[in-house]
């Protein structure tokens, strides 16, 4: 757990063997939100973490970029916890958790849409995720401007609370066919990422990127 930027907690698991890291955030404010949950176990090991940093608050969000273990495995956990835990996904990823016996509240949101609270202002793009195609999307922060990239930025390696500089338009160009296979949907992700300014760049896997 490390704060690696201002109101945003780290949460990790190292797997040795493929060196890849796995994280999650927890962004504070009136209505604390997380992006992704971890596998089952890691979830469980990290839940009592964030209940210690979030205090008397509740978590408000869970952000789900795609259906896969590491972003949304420990949903169950989690909504255990927190019964009144809204989860925000793609309109598919909302029907792959009904089809896994989700049942908890969900809102579908499409590339261009917001959502607003308080203290932040969330901004969904449209992520064509290497796994479905059409099934993901990802957040831009608009107010302290942090991009939550999923899988888009990955390198291997352990990324446990580092932070590298980088440069933006560098890490648009550099998202290959191996992230998103259609080079007409790849096109149209780098054009609406072009269109953001981040400050910070908190990435799915690795090390995460001052911009």
């Amino acid at each position: 757990m490390k704060e690696v930027f201002k109101n945003l907690y780290q949460f990790t698991e190292y797997i040795e063997q493929i060196q890849l890291t796995i994280h999650q955030y927890l962004f504070l404010g009136e209505h604390p939100f997380l992006v992704g949950t971890g596998r089952v176990q890691h979830t469980k090991e990290i839940l009592p973490k964030i209940k210690k940093i979030l205090g008397e608050k509740k978590l408000s969000y869970l952000l789900v970029s795609h259906m896969e273990s590491d972003e949304c495995g420990g949903i169950s956990v989690l909504k255990e916890e927190y019964p009144d835990l809204t989860v925000i996904s793609s309109e598919m990823t909302a029907r792959e958790m009904d089809g896994f016996g989700y049942k908890g509240k969900i809102i579908s949101k499409r590339g261009g849409e917001t959502l607003k609270e308080k203290c932040y202002e969330l901004q969904f793009i449209d992520y064509p995720s290497e796994v479905h195609l059409r099934n993901g999307i990802v957040f831009f922060e608009k107010q302290n401007r942090i991009f939550f990239s999923s899988d888009l930025m990955l390198r291997r390696g352990d990324g446990r609370g580092k932070v590298m500089q980088g440069c933006w338009q560098e890490e648009i160009e550099k998202i290959q066919r191996d992230r998103v296979c259609d080079k007409d949907l790849l096109y149209q992700l780098k054009e609406d990422l072009k269109q953001f300014v981040p400050q910070f760049i908190a990435v799915g896997h690795g090390f995460c990127l001052q911009v």
